[in-house]
């Protein structure tokens, strides 16, 4: 690492490694200030194609199959970790001995015991950090997080969730390492529910104890055949059991009296990416979906029409003057990739934890881990604390 360039290594070169990518390349021209160009050292992939779209599409200077060598190369000096879950526990926990910071996709691990592990080596080492939880830096999310943190909507009774989408609702789809609990961890939990409870901790606070349950409706799926498998690949006829949960749904009490519901699906027909949140205070209610990305439903007592106002994100909210002029002109699900980008780099030239960090992750991971506990026993369950650096409690970056 230089005065003004930063070595990036990247671990899988799947759409999430591509995505990393591109927020990297992005950071200069919407940050500037920062005064840093990622350089795009090496990518680990073992599929040959997938090396081949690093070098070729992605400008990275190597490719290899192997994602130790991106940990020993002594010119990587941040790691994108992007692989499938059962692969993430080893390479951040080596990623944290190599001293390397790292930034990685949720579920940070497939069980709590895996997030623990990673959250432990982070602490022996001292390293800087950052989880994928992307949904915080929606400028419409920032701006419901001011009102509620400032007390425009009173004291907050409750919260609802909602993480609804579609892409496991075809039974014909393949089976993949995401059905398997040995290889993925749980379904809907980890999968989207860690970003719905973290949205929900990032706005209104800690959540203190869960109830749980869910349901797996498809509950065989054909085998993949050889080769590249996703979710649109040929399958053979051969069947074998989904492992893990379609669905789940949870009732939750905050630290400081409120409660909510969140549920979640992957096989709903009809939502596409129906992911929600809302809050309701003794003043007011605010309400966001993240298929209307730019746009924040506000309710505030003494306005001068009864209702929800429709608050279009303008230039004032959280970063959007750096990707846009002003208000109706959207942003997209890639700047929010870019600000957290962002976020990782900074805290990485600066030492200081700004990102979302592994503490973060596990105590999205320790909701789910109790959530799990209860679908055992039907019992209601405390969620662990967790410590260290719990930046959904520290203010709004400003980088």
């Amino acid at each position: 690492m230089t005065a003004d360039t930063i070595g990036v290594g990247l671990v899988s070169v799947g759409w999430m490694g591509r995505l990393h990518s591109r927020a990297y390349r992005a950071v200069p021209d919407h940050f500037p200030e920062l005064g840093v160009q990622p350089r795009l050292v090496v990518a680990a992939d073992p599929v040959e194609a997938a090396r081949d779209q690093a070098l070729e599409r992605l400008g990275y200077e190597r490719a290899v199959a192997d994602w130790r060598e991106v940990l020993a190369d002594p010119e990587v000096d941040v790691v994108s970790i992007c692989s499938p879950n059962f692969l993430h526990r080893e390479v951040a926990v080596a990623a944290a001995e190599a001293g390397k910071p790292f930034w990685i996709e949720k579920p940070m691990g497939r069980y709590a015991s895996d997030s623990r592990q990673i959250h432990e080596a982070v602490q022996r080492a001292g390293v800087i950090t950052s989880v994928g939880f992307n949904y915080r830096h929606a400028p419409a999310i920032q701006r419901a997080r001011e009102l509620v943190r400032s007390g425009r909507l009173g004291r907050i009774t409750n919260v609802r969730g909602a993480f609804l989408a579609d892409y496991s609702s075809d039974p014909a789809a393949p089976l993949t390492w995401r059905f398997e609990r040995d290889r993925a961890g749980s379904g809907v939990l980890g999968d989207l529910l860690s970003h719905g409870l973290d949205l929900a901790q990032y706005v209104v606070g800690r959540i203190a104890s869960v109830t749980a349950l869910a349901e797996t409706f498809i509950e065989t799926r054909p085998r993949p055949g050889r080769g590249i498998v996703d979710r649109t690949a040929a399958a053979t006829g051969e069947h074998g059991p989904v492992e893990n949960e379609d669905y789940a749904a949870l009732l939750f009490r905050f630290e400081d009296g409120a409660v909510g519901t969140m549920d979640s699906s992957r096989v709903m027909r009809g939502p596409h990416a129906e992911y929600a949140l809302e809050v309701y205070g003794t003043k007011g209610s605010v309400r966001w979906d993240f298929q209307r990305l730019n746009e924040l439903d506000v309710f505030l007592d003494g306005q001068e029409v009864a209702g929800y106002t429709t608050h279009l994100v303008a230039p004032g909210d959280g970063d959007f003057a750096r990707f846009q002029p002003g208000a109706g002109t959207a942003m997209g699900y890639d700047d929010l990739k870019t600000i957290e980008a962002a976020q990782f780099v900074a805290s990485v030239r600066r030492g200081e934890q700004l990102a979302p960090s592994v503490a973060d992750g596990l105590a999205a991971a320790s909701i789910v881990e109790a959530a799990e506990a209860s679908l055992a026993d039907g019992a209601w369950h405390d969620v662990a604390r967790v410590d260290g650096p719990l930046t959904y409690r520290a203010a709004t970056p400003v980088l």
